[in-house]
């Protein structure tokens, strides 16, 4: 077994160090969310935590590490009898990203169930990491229905399988660890809610402490287990600390003072319900604790706050995450001094905080929205010139011409439904009907496979005419592996959905910029809700680029979408031929996501020889390929030309305007993609 980097040796991330200590003390906490860049040790510090807790008395046998001082009277290899234990460390249990349901909450032995009435169980990853650390890397790529028994096990402290009627439940009680890298995806908020704590982890600028890292880095490579030596009394000293203060927490008090700054915070930051309140009473317990302390101080409470807030003010994955610290400071000194408590090691620790906590909140909002002030004098296109200029007009000729700082996206919408047609079978989600996991049951089949879904009305009639053949007596039914049947369940899927969106001159005008970007915006958010992944392809001048190639990460999308150029001739063949680009190589990675192609565009086509021709042929090849696409209609002005509608009917899609776009629209229908455009003629 390697030895693994001593947690005491880790450099800087005194945050991420705390938060996991504190769990340490207190399970009850709720678990840790890392999210960091990659690179920033967040599973060298998960994975040695490990090493640092306490020894485990477990009753011998139990393959669900009962404590032998109260072991689980609903175990399902009890009921124990007192005597033989042993001790062991502690474990970390990894959850990979492609586990599923069976293994992460143990499985069933469906056909000994039926035939004997045998709760023959197999345990999961659950019961492996009872008493013990569960850790889950890339939480946000997990499928949500494995984040929702996970944080429901961690939450009640117990996990239940059941399979037709047949039960099995076991202690789980764990330190929960998830880390994520947020380009890659961010977690339903109602999913972050569930985590305790969250730290915000990156690498560090200063090239002095690079420099450290990278020498113990390299020193524990050559020689783990000398470098483990040398920091053997580091770590022996934090592993008696852990101990020392879970023996205190219980005589922790938190007075009525310390309560009232608690639940005057989540007020003052609008937190939704009332878990919040919850965890941060709980990490204030567990601080004080920490430092050797029975009373919960204001730091507490503030340190509290830093590590169980920022998650819970994100509404939406266009906010940026963090916490105000001025205004943190403000609400506990309003609220401070209500208590039995001395005030003097209340004030000490506000007053340094507060001179930190100034600089985050302008960084993460304030400033850039500042800079669009600088870019409204550019003003001299208006919506007329910038039209006639795209008509042939030698004005915005070339790729630089004509080019316009970005404009901020107007205020998004909730969208219609865009739907690929058809059935898939790709990655759970939201927003096509697919062969799911999860979902109505529409049938049976024979598994492939560990059979995970029991269909048992067709099990049953596909054992009952061989019961007299196979000598059946008694009541139980005879049931061999053969008969047994899977369900087949119809849910919802995930899918590609990539914009191409047209940043040319007749696109220019700023007020419509801004709703053009508001409308990929609005259907940014709808992917993030329905589990998407997204992909960004624009074009401009005489090219198109991949803005943002196909990721979780909508946020991402979003930045990008932002800071987006707008100038020059429509270069629309080229957009499509890149976003065809994309595709074939994302089919090559994802065979079983389908796509969804969304241009944005006005349907002008300059720039070249015979521009609308070759932006026809290339349209063709999306409905050669049977790829549902729909058209964004951006058009305005009294007159119309139709040109998105024709190049929907070129796709093979539907086109929709800016204002049928919108779910509460007059034209309110919902609509599968793919057919052919009624306004094409």
């Amino acid at each position: 077994m390697s030895t693994p980097f001593p947690f005491t040796a880790v450099v800087g991330q005194d945050d991420l160090r705390l938060a996991l200590l504190l769990n340490a003390v207190s399970p009850a906490v709720g678990g840790v969310l890392v999210r960091g860049e990659k690179g920033t040790a967040k599973s060298t510090a998960v994975r040695a935590l490990a090493a640092l807790m306490p020894t485990l008395d477990v009753v011998s046998g139990c393959r669900f590490s009962c404590d032998p001082d109260s072991p689980d009277p609903a175990c399902p290899d009890g009921p124990h009898e007192p005597g033989a234990f042993e001790t062991r460390p502690a474990r970390m249990v990894e959850l990979p990203v492609g586990a599923s349901e069976d293994r992460l909450v143990g499985a069933l032995d469906i056909e000994r169930a039926l035939a004997e009435g045998v709760k023959a169980f197999e345990p999961g990853l659950l019961a492996d990491a009872h008493r013990g650390i569960l850790y889950v890397d890339e939480v946000n790529l997990l499928h949500d229905h494995l984040v929702d028994l996970l944080l429901d096990a961690a939450a009640m402290g117990a996990s239940y399988v059941e399979r037709e009627g047949v039960s099995v439940r076991h202690a789980a009680r764990f330190l929960l660890v998830g880390t994520m890298n947020p380009e890659e995806g961010e977690l339903r908020p109602q999913l972050l809610d569930r985590f305790g704590l969250t730290v915000e982890v990156a690498a560090s600028r200063e090239p002095d402490q690079r420099v450290e890292v990278v020498r113990r880095r390299l020193a524990h490579d050559d020689d783990p287990a000398g470098f483990a030596e040398r920091w053997a009394d580091e770590e022996s000293a934090v592993r008696g600390r852990i101990v020392a203060a879970r023996k205190l927490l219980p005589s922790v008090r938190l007075g009525d003072g310390a309560l009232r700054q608690i639940a005057a915070t989540c007020a003052a930051f609008e937190v939704d319900g009332m878990r919040a309140d919850i965890v941060m009473a709980r990490t204030a317990t567990a601080l004080a604790a920490w430092a050797g302390r029975t009373d919960v101080l204001a730091e507490d409470v503030r340190q509290a706050a830093l590590l169980a807030l920022p998650h819970r003010r994100r509404r939406n994955p266009f906010d940026a995450p963090g916490i105000d610290e001025d205004k943190l400071d403000e609400t506990l000194e309003e609220f401070a001094g209500s208590d039995d408590e001395d005030p003097d090691p209340d004030s000490d620790p506000d007053g340094p905080g507060g001179g930190d906590g100034g600089e985050p909140p302008p960084s993460d909002g304030d400033g850039p929205r500042d800079d669009d002030t600088a870019a409204r004098p550019e003003t001299d296109d208006s919506g007329a010139s910038t039209e006639s200029g795209e008509g042939g007009e030698p004005q915005p000729a070339g790729s630089g011409a004509g080019e316009q700082s970005p404009v901020r996206a107007a205020e998004p919408f909730r969208t219609k439904v865009l739907s690929v047609p058809g059935l898939g079978e790709g990655a759970a989600g939201r927003r096509s009907r697919a062969r799911t996991e999860h979902g109505r049951t529409t049938g049976a089949r024979r598994p492939r496979g560990t059979l995970t879904k029991l269909h048992l009305a067709a099990t049953v009639m596909a054992a009952a005419p061989h019961q007299r053949e196979r000598g059946r007596s008694g009541r139980g039914l005879v049931v061999r592996r053969d008969d047994l049947r899977q369900a087949t369940r119809e849910g919802r899927e995930g899918n590609l959905v990539l914009f191409v969106v047209d940043a040319s001159g007749s696109m220019a005008a700023r007020q419509r910029m801004s709703a053009v970007k508001g409308a990929v915006l609005s259907l940014l958010l709808d992917a993030y809700q329905r589990r998407d992944k997204v992909g960004l392809v624009s074009f401009r001048g005489t090219t198109a680029d991949v803005a943002l190639p196909p990721t979780s990460s909508v946020d991402a999308a979003a930045v990008r979408l932002e800071s987006l150029p707008t100038g020059g001739r429509t270069p629309l063949a080229a957009g499509l031929l890149k976003a065809h680009d994309v595709l074939r190589v994302e089919r090559l990675r994802d065979p079983a996501r389908r796509a969804l192609v969304v241009v944005v565009t006005d349907g002008r086509a300059t720039g070249g020889p015979e521009p609308v021709a070759l932006a026809g042929r290339a349209a063709r090849l999306f409905a050669a390929e049977g790829i549902a696409s729909v058209v964004v209609d951006c058009e305005s002005g009294p007159v119309r030309l139709g040109l998105a509608g024709q190049l929907a009917g070129e796709l093979g899609g539907t086109a929709v305007t800016l204002d049928e776009l919108r779910a509460d629209s007059i034209a309110g229908l919902v609509r599968d993609v793919q057919g052919t455009s009624r306004r094409a003629a």
